[in-house]
């Protein structure tokens, strides 16, 4: 008879042990740095938005946030004081209360006495209206030695301007809207309808930039039933309009002579020209303007970046138009104003996104280390100005960020 083979097992498989339910190690989440937000009640250029919304705050208070929101901030927007307290926000009633937070953010540039509230080493968030900015109120920012970023010029991972992208929809589809509102005789326009009837031709639409402002105007414009031209200088533009669109409607880079024939018989020209660090480009002269239609209207959405209308000159909300060349023109900087609450939650879902961020890799300073594109956004780093741009306008000192961060400064 043959001897049986003996199997030795490994003694945690014979003892028990083994087989006994083990504590697995988990790799503990290092802390995220807390975040101390104020929110002010927007008090200049009638300005209806607010930066987060009530949902936005409910998010960021439970990851441990602190927020303060001045009372009724979300009042242009429609949203109670006790909606931003029930998130779990803390209500103030004194401006010098929020200024008091590390983090500002704002939908409307700071005003002269904003900027005397702010404190060394304070991060601001918010738009820069190029056509208001002047040498003394960046010379203001520097001398508190704040770090300033800028709506416009903030992007994301794909290197695209978010918070431009969302009011960009918001403000090409609102722009049509106000054109065609514009030409009615109650404003003073040619008593056309945008869209005309059977029998009756459509008005002719022109739009200059073929980006996500253009994209959308042109949407509106086409399912109004207006006849709509489109110029830009990137093919690629040009096709991706096309293609989003699905239709084949007109479009031309910018030659000089073909744009101004185009406008002369134009009954609305709308500026969707975008800069990506600087002041919009001047497409169409005074000249140009001079030959449109009496009555036509021109909305220059691009006026927060100076406008691409030779003859455009900021207005507001309050007293929007102005005539020239008997054209009646709407360069109102903050569109997405006319519709806040739409506009409020475009904005607080992308800032909501980047102070996560900023928390969890230990603060603003650090996310502005790691990523460039929001980098890209800073235009005063802790009293230095940064933006190139801004510099040659003002004639001033500008540094590249880049260089500060390699010098750890």
């Amino acid at each position: 008879m043959t001897e049986e083979k003996k199997i030795i097992l490994p003694e945690e498989l014979t003892s028990g042990v083994g087989l006994a339910p083990q504590e697995s190690l988990l790799e503990i989440n290092k802390k995220s740095d807390q975040l101390y937000i104020g929110i002010p009640k927007e008090q200049h250029f009638q300005e209806n938005r607010v930066a987060l919304t009530p949902g936005a705050i409910s998010i960021l208070v439970g990851n441990g946030h602190r927020v303060v929101v001045q009372s009724k901030a979300g009042e242009g927007s429609h949203i109670p004081d006790n909606e931003f307290s029930e998130a779990g926000a803390e209500i103030a009633y004194q401006t010098k209360e929020i200024f008091s937070a590390n983090i500002i953010l704002k939908v409307a540039p700071p005003s002269e006495e904003e900027v005397q509230m702010l404190h060394s080493n304070q991060i601001i968030i918010s738009p820069i209206h190029l056509p208001t900015l002047t040498p003394e109120y960046i010379g203001s920012l520097l001398l508190r030695k704040v770090t300033a970023l800028a709506f416009e010029y903030i992007q994301d991972e794909a290197n695209t301007f978010p918070i431009v992208s969302s009011m960009s929809e918001i403000a090409g589809s609102t722009a049509i809207l106000i054109a065609a509102e514009l030409l009615s005789n109650l404003n003073h326009g040619k008593g056309i309808l945008l869209g005309g009837i059977a029998g009756v031709p459509p008005a002719k639409v022109v739009i200059l930039g073929a980006g996500t402002v253009g994209e959308n105007a042109a949407r509106t414009a086409i399912a109004l039933g207006a006849e709509v031209k489109i110029f830009d200088n990137s093919i690629y533009k040009l096709k991706r309009l096309q293609r989003n669109i699905g239709a084949r409607i007109f479009t031309s880079i910018i030659r000089q002579d073909v744009l101004a024939k185009t406008l002369s018989m134009a009954d609305v020209a709308v500026g969707a020209v975008h800069s990506k660090s600087g002041r919009a480009p001047i497409i169409v002269s005074e000249e140009m303007v001079s030959h449109m239609k009496p009555g036509s209207v021109i909305v220059d959405v691009s006026i927060d970046q100076g406008g691409c209308f030779e003859t455009s000159e900021v207005t507001s909300h309050d007293d929007p138009i102005f005539k020239k060349f008997d054209v009646i023109h709407y360069c109102v900087p903050n569109i997405p104003s006319r519709v806040p609450r739409t506009a409020s939650q475009a904005i607080s879902n992308v800032m909501t996104t980047m102070l996560l961020e900023a928390s969890q890799l230990g603060g603003f300073e650090k996310l502005m280390n790691v990523l460039p594109h929001i980098r890209n956004g800073v235009y005063v780093y802790k009293g230095t100005l940064t933006n190139h741009h801004l510099g040659e306008r003002f004639s001033m000192k500008s540094t590249d960020l880049n260089l500060l961060f390699t010098s750890g400064m």
